[in-house]
């Protein structure tokens, strides 16, 4: 029991003084480490798809903080690219996709094994795994199915959220056809990678902020229910976790799904009632603004203390209500890390 990561013994109950924690985009522009390494993979896709480097990227945070977990690196639109949607990244635009995705297109995606373009995601799985200590996680993960539709939809990244809602009203069936076969290529995706080696998986809803309850339902919760059962029914012992950001107290309609084992919580929700609302359901994962650890200082250790105390009696893993942004000093998250660990 010892050696198992405290990570997965939170997902069992276990409560700590000093809870496991880990971070969104632990990995990435704000360690000087990776900003090398990325200047000699070439493109930004190469790197995800070269296991040797992509392995490297995911334990770089884990020698430098060693935090409880480590998130496979990775991008959220690795499964249009394998769906056949050319998938670019253009330095200060970020992400384009081409062409944007009809309703023709449908029925060739539902045709397409992804798991044979992503092999190379599912051997970084494996050489990471390998590479952990027996009490370091490594969690996977995936786009939901929703946000991976709206870039889809909108050639990279959304710029007019109001543009996408609209396009669900006027052509619901197309939506909800495109949603069903992301959400079916999202389980053999995550399936894939726990088989590979990940312990847990969580999968990223940045775009659920702002929709109306009905079309919350039909294009992020009903997907999430779905992929989430169907994982734990073919590996029934691996912890779900989602991160639907912005949902508000929408975020209890995701914790009551079966297949739900953690919730994530963003900077812009009220921790007091996270903690009357999902505490004791689920796990309880994450809330400190992201800024306050480019900042550090007292506002920063305040601020963290609030979640400490607040979910001290409850399973709950430490983490930021969003991921690092590349301004981040790295010794602000080594003070945080001291801090979340000043319990042991």
């Amino acid at each position: 029991m010892a050696d198992k990561p405290k990570f997965l013994r939170v997902f069992e109950g276990e409560v700590f003084d000093a809870p496991p924690v880990w971070f969104m985009r632990q990995a990435g522009r704000y360690l000087p480490e990776y900003r090398e390494l990325r200047a000699k993979a070439g493109s930004f896709l190469d790197l995800c798809y070269d296991p040797d480097l992509a392995s490297e990227v995911t334990l770089q945070p884990i020698r430098r903080f060693d935090l409880d977990a480590a998130i496979l690196f990775a991008d959220i639109l690795l499964i249009p690219d394998a769906l056949g949607q050319k998938l670019t990244f253009v330095t200060g635009e970020g992400p384009q996709l081409a062409p944007l995705v009809s309703a023709n297109d449908i029925e060739r995606y539902r045709a397409c094994d992804v798991r044979e373009h992503l092999a190379p995601v599912f051997e970084t799985v494996a050489k990471t795994r390998a590479a952990l200590s027996a009490d370091k996680a490594l969690i996977g993960f995936a786009g939901a199915p929703w946000t991976v539709a709206t870039y889809m939809l909108a050639g990279g990244p959304v710029k007019d959220p109001a543009a996408l809602r609209l396009r669900f009203y006027e052509d619901r069936k197309f939506i909800e056809d495109l949603i069903d076969v992301l959400t079916e290529k999202t389980i053999d995706y995550l399936n894939a990678q726990i088989e590979a080696g990940a312990d847990a998986v969580q999968l990223f809803d940045t775009w659920a902020s702002g929709l109306p309850w009905p079309v919350l339902d039909a294009v992020s919760v009903r997907p999430l229910d779905k992929i989430s059962r169907a994982i734990k029914k073919a590996h029934p012992e691996t912890p779900v976790i989602f991160f639907p950001k912005g949902v508000g107290e929408k975020a209890g309609e995701y914790a009551l799904l079966q297949g739900c084992d953690g919730l994530g919580i963003d900077y812009a929700m009220d921790p007091s009632w996270a903690r009357a609302n999902l505490g004791g359901r689920v796990v309880v994962q994450g809330g400190l603004d992201p800024l306050l650890t480019v900042s550090g200082g007292d506002d920063m250790e305040r601020a963290a203390q609030t979640y400490l105390k607040l979910f001290h009696d409850v399973p709950y893993i430490f983490n930021l209500g969003h991921g690092f942004t590349p301004q981040t000093p790295p010794e602000n998250v080594a003070r945080l890390v001291e801090i979340v660990r000043g319990g042991e």
